[in-house]
């Protein structure tokens, strides 16, 4: 059995209990956030970040990728990602403050996650081999979905670290033969330019910033289209392409 596959195997196998609790206390605390938006929620959403992406460094990639060459880079990463919201729950900078503009697409992006097994399905795969909402990417597209709700104040730093893991998965849709991972990229274009329209629009003036202020948001949509344009090549290329299914072990 493929080295990737086999992990996943024994990942869901083992954990797929645990899974359904992380998803089950997510919901609930999305939820809270709603519609009781109390400090200790906000404070209880950051921790239950936190113990998330700990779960994704240590239990995904620590213990259950240990066979794949590069668990121990990604186990840091996830680490370095928990850390970044540990001193964000010290510095208190994420309020967590719904924002109605973008609802819509905030609850497309809360409700992905559950997209990927039903891709694998479709695909043929079937559990436990298959990708699940307690997975990295999946666990991306989640919090781009709750920061963009919440999007009145957000660590910018965490946006960016997340697209930066984003823009890796994209390069890897098509190497290695995941089109789930597309699902993880189209969510990080649209989520990318409105954080960053939003505060270079709010905190800039046309006497402080270069380039001015009314271009930032021309460059930063031409950007976005770029990443679609790319996107949309790897999807084509994906299609067309058979790539050597040997090659799939390094997919995540």
């Amino acid at each position: 059995m493929d080295i990737f596959w086999s992990t996943i195997s024994q990942y869901n196998s083992a954990t797929w209990i645990y899974q359904l609790i992380i998803i089950l206390i997510g919901g609930g605390l999305t939820l809270l956030l709603l519609r009781r938006p109390d400090r200790w929620v906000k404070i209880a959403m950051k921790v239950f970040l936190i113990l998330v992406y700990l779960w994704i460094s240590i239990v995904y990639y620590h213990i259950y990728c240990a066979a794949r060459s590069y668990n121990i880079i990604m186990s840091i990463y996830w680490g370095f990602l928990a850390a970044t919201w540990i001193w964000d729950l010290a510095r208190g900078y994420t309020q967590f403050e719904y924002n109605r503009k973008y609802a819509g697409l905030a609850t497309l992006l809360l409700v992905m996650p559950f997209l990927y097994p039903l891709l694998s399905w479709l695909r043929g795969l079937s559990f436990p081999e298959i990708t699940s909402p307690v997975m990295p990417c999946s666990v991306v597209v989640f919090t781009f979905g709750l920061l963009l709700m919440m999007s009145r104040k957000v660590n910018l730093f965490i946006v960016l670290l997340l697209s930066h893991w984003a823009m890796i998965g994209l390069s890897k849709t098509y190497f290695f033969n995941i089109p789930e991972d597309f699902l993880l990229v189209a969510t990080m274009i649209p989520a990318l330019y409105l954080f960053f329209r939003d505060y270079y629009l709010r905190h800039l003036t046309d006497d402080a910033s270069k380039p001015k202020r009314k271009y930032v948001n021309l460059l930063l949509l031409l950007l976005s289209i770029g990443i679609a344009v790319i996107l949309i090549i790897s999807l084509i290329l994906e299609l067309t392409t058979d790539v050597p299914p040997h090659l799939t072990h390094f997919n995540r």
